[in-house]
């Protein structure tokens, strides 16, 4: 699976931008997928994940203002993001892996086999 992500970009505090992830070499369907986050020097975090059936899971400190969703049709990763706070600042990644029908949408990345490269999100 390769994954790529964009959207990511400087914003003030409050305001709002959406990250995409889009997915090639796999049968998108088939994939659970999440978004994490990373600041230099910290462990990386899971903020939201969905299953194959759009079963979604937000981090506490993210729910509320983050929505993850996909586009099987357009083998998409979506992730919208509003009220951004500075304590929001860190490059986002995308991850997948294959799963069943029914898989708990992790938020732990030992679950994850597949990575993007990531993309930078900047909250003033």
């Amino acid at each position: 699976v390769q994954l790529v992500e964009s959207g990511g970009g400087s914003v003030q505090a409050g305001g709002s931008l959406r990250l995409s992830c889009v997915a090639s070499r796999y049968t998108f369907s088939s994939l659970c997928m999440a978004w994490f986050r990373q600041v230099p020097g910290k462990e990386r975090e899971g903020v939201a994940g969905i299953n194959r059936e759009d079963g979604t899971n937000h981090a506490d400190s993210v729910k509320g203002r983050f929505t993850i969703s996909k586009d099987n049709a357009k083998s998409t990763l979506y992730l919208q993001m509003h009220s951004l706070k500075p304590e929001d600042t860190a490059m986002y990644y995308c991850a997948a892996f294959s799963c069943v029908y029914d898989s708990f949408p992790s938020l732990n990345e030992r679950t994850y086999d597949y990575w993007g490269q990531g993309t930078q999100v900047t909250v003033s």
